[in-house]
């Protein structure tokens, strides 16, 4: 054994061989991976929800590739959802309420006339326990997603 450690040749074999297998691994799945796809019209995407959404952020991100979605509360003499998109939106719908309940949902209205910017008027802070579930159509295509309330708590 000791022989082997004295042998330059296998001392950098040793070091080599994982380094090697690590860029093999990345380069299979760089190559043979699942590779994205453009939106096409008329199919439908979800938006995952990100960390922040969990834990009291006061912004909730939701993503798919390069869609980007923020909501965020603003609080004064009434409560209004802030969304904001990375790309422009042809139309919003949203819902609040508890995980099992069927609450329609209701249209958001666009802020800044370019559909990157939308706001709704809600009826107060929605408990931590409440979710919201949005559906938002972009170049023909949907995306649609379910995310916790937790990020406008105060607590």
């Amino acid at each position: 054994m000791l022989k082997l450690l004295t042998n330059k040749h296998m001392i950098i074999a040793m070091l080599v061989a994982p380094v090697l297998a690590v860029l093999a691994w990345f380069a299979v799945g760089e190559f043979a991976g699942e590779q994205a796809h453009k939106a096409e019209a008329g199919r439908e995407y979800p938006l995952v929800e990100q960390s922040n959404c969990r834990y009291e952020s006061g912004v909730c991100e939701l993503r798919n590739k390069d869609m980007v979605i923020k909501l965020s509360l603003e609080q004064g003499a009434e409560e209004v959802l802030i969304l904001r998109a990375s790309h422009a939106l042809e139309g919003v719908l949203l819902a609040i309420g508890p995980p099992e309940s069927t609450v329609l949902p209701d249209k958001m209205r666009t802020a800044d006339g370019r559909g990157k910017e939308w706001r709704m008027l809600i009826g107060g802070v929605p408990g931590p326990q409440e979710r919201i579930r949005l559906v938002a159509t972009a170049g023909g295509s949907a995306y649609f997603a379910e995310a916790s309330t937790r990020f406008v708590q105060t607590e």
